[in-house]
């Protein structure tokens, strides 16, 4: 009797740590795999449905062509006027102190979190016949809304925040010194930029434009509100996504494809930039 009073008395040891850390393990590889899946499964799937239903010959005369050049003219234009704006500002930003500096670095990044139909209207009661600017516009002859420049412009309100804000890290991460020891050469004001500062800075500089490219080939909220969707000449290929989903689901389905190829090899393009410039 006392030996079974003994036996049942002795205490049940808790699971051992490497049974806790099996079981941890195995719970977080199942949440990780559960959200990949989430996330990459809807790319698989419409690339499997591209690829089964042949999309690419049977979407012709869907005006695939046309958005394609428009996106390509457009997005080119806004990576220009991003780099060519957006590079002073980000230097600015990165370099100078001023009062408000946070309030402005905060104005400038909160169309990267803005509902794309908030932004469009936004735009549309600024530059629009009746908004802020549009009679002042008028006068000078130049209706914004429902053009080719208003695409542009959509995409430059939606997409230049992802060039300033890598531009920013960029010019931080150069070396004072670097830049001291050129003035002690001589170097100074647009030499010393151009001469030192964007070579050293510019891997950060290309991969925030690849992704501003991305964003604005992305595009859509924005631009369908203040440009409007006509064909060959504000309808670019998101837009065209959403116009021939009901009448032409090939056409949409090999032009959704064509966007994700694209917005992958800017993103593999931004990526391995930012890999050599940590070497």
């Amino acid at each position: 009797m006392r030996t079974a009073a003994r036996r049942m008395a002795v205490p049940v040891s808790p699971p051992s740590r490497q049974a806790r850390y099996s079981v941890g393990r195995v719970a977080l590889a199942a949440a990780s795999a559960l959200f990949v899946l989430l996330l990459g499964l809807p790319l698989l799937a419409l690339a499997l449905r591209a690829l089964e239903t042949r999309a690419w010959e049977r979407s012709t005369g869907s005006g695939i062509p046309e958005a394609m050049f428009i996106s390509l003219i457009t997005t080119l234009a806004t990576v220009s006027l991003t780099l060519l704006l957006g590079t002073p500002l980000a230097y600015v930003l990165a370099r100078w102190q001023f009062p408000f500096k946070r309030a402005l670095n905060l104005l400038i990044e909160l169309p990267i979190v803005l509902p794309p139909a908030v932004a469009g209207l936004a735009l549309l009661v600024t530059f629009g016949r009746r908004g802020l600017l549009g009679p002042a516009l008028a006068v000078v002859g130049i209706s914004l809304p429902f053009s080719t420049l208003a695409v542009i412009i959509a995409q430059t309100f939606i997409a230049a925040p992802f060039y300033i804000r890598s531009a920013q890290v960029g010019f931080k991460g150069v070396d004072p010194e670097i830049e001291e020891a050129a003035r002690v050469d001589g170097a100074s004001g647009l030499a010393l930029f151009w001469r030192i500062t964007l070579p050293l800075a510019w891997r950060s500089l290309a991969a925030g434009l690849a992704l501003s490219w991305a964003r604005a080939l992305g595009e859509f909220g924005a631009t369908i509100l203040f440009a409007g969707s006509l064909q060959g000449r504000t309808q670019t290929m998101p837009l065209l996504v959403y116009n021939v989903l009901e009448r032409d689901i090939n056409a949409a389905i090999w032009t959704g494809l064509l966007l994700v190829l694209l917005a992958l090899a800017a993103l593999l393009f931004s990526q391995w930039i930012s890999r050599k410039a940590d070497l």
